[in-house]
């Protein structure tokens, strides 16, 4: 579907509901939130809908509609959803259940709804349709909690009930578009993101997630919302076990579906939230500040135990609370006096409590301290049993301080509840961002520093549709994958490939010690096979390990036995279904599994990328020189990670698995001592 006809259904002037009970429900919450188009109630067993006069079918409408609601059984959704594409609507929401969602011939018969629907956009079947609360369209057939706005964010889910539970949330999020998805027999997510994005008066797009069909689509959409300064936020759910879909390689174990979602929203920034509440809280943050320019945080509280909980829970979050500056604290002084310790977060005391002058000072001190979010810890007494008129000093001096400096700022209750909504619609009106729960907030604040970092640095490329493989799949025996990862700049030990009657010559040549190995492609985990001898440093070795391992195969590996290694690197590629090759690095040898020290990334991938996931490992701390030992060769390890990407990148097409492991991370340089590699028959290049 094009974006012009989504745009048609998300955004209509006229409208047709089309059934009974669902479509005089959809009548009454249009008129709830001031939709000011045409709507046209299609009923040819009634006169009357929801106080309206009903048309007797599609044909006797007086226009063409943008927009259609259909809440009728499944059979005639398909013949409405033909009429509406013949006649040139803009789009319709499939109400009816009964589609693919219950097997082959509900799948048969979603596959004739699309056929039907020629240009028309499509929401559902098997969904509750959208609220636009921009322009007072609800293709909605239930009550719903949002009011009109002029700006605010969107939120796409496939589950109607979450979307329905969204709209009733009272933490003052300013819903512009709530879209329920159902089914998508037709468009995908990214299709909807870059509708949305076109709207102007969206300022945040959050995302709840059970699968993706069309990467290439969303990746350049998200693309798009990432230079666009539109944030997206995501909560997947539906852990997926399909994967790469194989076993074979240390690799698989590491790189599950969930992490290579992971990797996907840190290439696009898009942030990932835990749960509903921390969606809600991020989508509200981002709607005020937008993403963030860097991570440090200020707090102020009337109370030390609050003063040492942010300071927990920021580092729980990974945000630095650093020391005021001097400047600040000269002026935090001055309004506070000296019996208040002076400190980040700040322990303001009650002395100034009521005082407006007094508290506007101390709060812009705070505020024009030049931290990248400053909180304010204040939770309101229950509006049913107390009295709240004494906190209005404390407000208003935060909007004085905030609209003074222009510093980011948020309000934050440390329950949830204990922030009523009309004081949060308060602040974002003064550019305020209401949070409600401290660790809620912590993880806003995390992912808005985080996107704005990945809106600062370099592209990541949008994805590319991958195809399956076909089932003439083959290992490659070792030194085979070896050399052609050598090809690509992978360096591997000096080896030969030799018989038993030539594998002493083969080993004096080498040098000893020297390794030997059964050459097969059958054997993908040679420890445990005992296809492998380590640091032999004899002939009369090498000829005793040939002998235990001729069983196993007739050619045998001998390579130099590596030393002064710093540490053992893992480097793989597995295939997705969904995202294609994808790259996985981390601690490597044989504990790979135990240790499960790896960074996935999608492919292609820039060198930068690569930096930044291994710093995060705990193998770069050996790399660095770990309590005093020696440092190992970074730059080496990147190349080495950079060398498989690049093969993964030439074989996109036949790459099935490969586990370079180990790869040894040495003082001066990095090798790779072991590889496998399957590929699906084509060109080896």
């Amino acid at each position: 579907m094009t974006r012009s006809a989504l745009a048609r259904l998300l955004s209509p002037r006229s409208l047709a509901v089309i059934g009974g009970r669902e479509a005089a429900e959809v009548i009454r919450q249009c008129e709830r939130i001031g939709f000011s188009g045409e709507i046209w109630p299609v009923n040819p067993k009634r006169s009357e809908v929801a106080g309206r006069k009903t048309f007797a079918s599609l044909s006797d409408m007086p226009g063409i509609p943008d927009a259609a609601f259909i809440a009728v059984p499944r059979d005639a959704t398909i013949d409405a959803v033909a009429t509406l594409a013949n006649m040139g609507a803009g789009g319709a929401v499939c109400y009816a259940s009964g589609f693919a969602e219950v097997g082959e011939e509900g799948a048969a018969l979603q596959d004739k709804l699309v056929a039907v629907s020629g240009n028309l956009a499509l929401l559902g079947p098997n969904c509750y349709g959208l609220l636009n609360y921009l322009d007072g369209a609800a293709l909605w057939p239930d009550q719903h909690g949002g009011l009109a706005v002029k700006k605010g964010v969107a939120i796409i889910t496939q589950s109607g009930n979450i979307g329905l539970n969204l709209t009733m949330q009272a933490r003052s999020l300013p819903l512009a578009y709530l879209i329920s998805a159902g089914n998508k027999a037709k468009g995908d997510l990214g299709e909807m993101i870059e509708t949305l994005l076109d709207d102007d008066r969206v300022t945040a797009i959050g995302l709840h997630i059970e699968g993706l069909d069309d990467i290439e689509r969303f990746s350049k959409a998200a693309l798009r919302a990432l230079d666009k300064g539109v944030p997206l936020i995501a909560i997947k759910t539906g852990r997926s076990e399909a994967g790469a879909a194989l076993t074979m390689s240390h690799t698989s174990s590491l790189a599950g579906s969930d992490a290579l979602f992971d990797a996907l929203f840190k290439r696009y920034g898009i942030g990932r939230a835990r749960d509903v509440s921390v969606f809600i809280e991020t989508l509200k943050l981002l709607h005020v500040h937008g993403p963030l320019s860097g991570n440090t945080v200020s707090s102020m509280s009337c109370s030390g135990g609050e003063a040492g909980l942010v300071a927990d829970l920021a580092s729980d979050a990974g945000l630095p609370t650093p020391p005021l500056p001097k400047d600040a604290e000269t002026k935090l002084f001055d309004a506070l006096g000296p019996k208040v310790p002076l400190a980040n977060p700040l322990d303001y005391h009650t002395y100034i409590w009521g005082n407006l002058e007094a508290s506007t000072a101390t709060f812009s001190a705070m505020l024009g301290a030049g931290y990248a979010m400053n909180l304010l810890i204040l939770d309101f007494p229950r509006e049913d049993r107390c009295d709240a008129s004494s906190w209005e000093a404390t407000l208003a001096a935060f909007e004085a301080a905030q609209k003074a400096t222009g510093a980011k700022a948020a309000l934050v209750a440390s329950l949830p509840e204990s922030l009523p909504e009309t004081i949060g619609q308060r602040m974002i009106a003064s550019g305020i961002a209401p949070m409600q729960g401290i660790s809620e907030c912590m993880d806003a604040i995390r992912i808005a520093a985080d996107i704005g970092a990945r809106r600062a640095s370099q592209r990541a490329e949008p994805l590319h549709s991958t195809q399956p493989v076909n089932d003439h799949i083959r290992m490659l025996d070792e030194p085979t994958g070896k050399a052609l990862l050598a090809r690509h700049g992978l360096p591997i030990p000096a080896g030969q490939v030799v018989t038993m009657d030539q594998i002493v010559n083969a080993a004096n040549m080498i040098g000893y010690p020297v390794v030997v190995k059964a050459v097969s492609e059958t054997i993908a985990h040679k420890t445990e096979a005992g296809a492998v001898k380590l640091n032999l440093k004899t002939p009369d070795a090498v000829i005793e390990a040939a002998k235990t391992m001729a069983h196993l195969s007739s050619l045998f590996l001998v390579e130099a036995m590596q030393t002064d290694i710093i540490a053992e690197m893992i480097v793989g590629i597995t295939r997705d279904p969904l995202f294609g090759p994808t790259l996985t690095f981390g601690s490597g040898g044989i504990l790979v599994e135990l240790l499960k020290d790896a960074a996935s990334l999608l492919l292609p991938v820039h060198r930068a990328d690569v930096e930044r996931a291994f710093d995060t490992l705990k193998l770069s701390h050996l790399v660095h020189g770990f309590r005093g030992k020696p440092k190992g060769d970074r730059t080496a390890a990147i190349d080495a990670i950079m060398a498989v990407a690049a093969f993964a990148d030439a074989h996109r097409d036949t790459l099935v698995e490969l586990d370079a492991n180990p790869v040894l991370i040495l003082e001066h340089g990095a090798v790779a001592v072991d590889a496998m590699i399957r590929l699906a028959d084509g060109k080896i290049q």
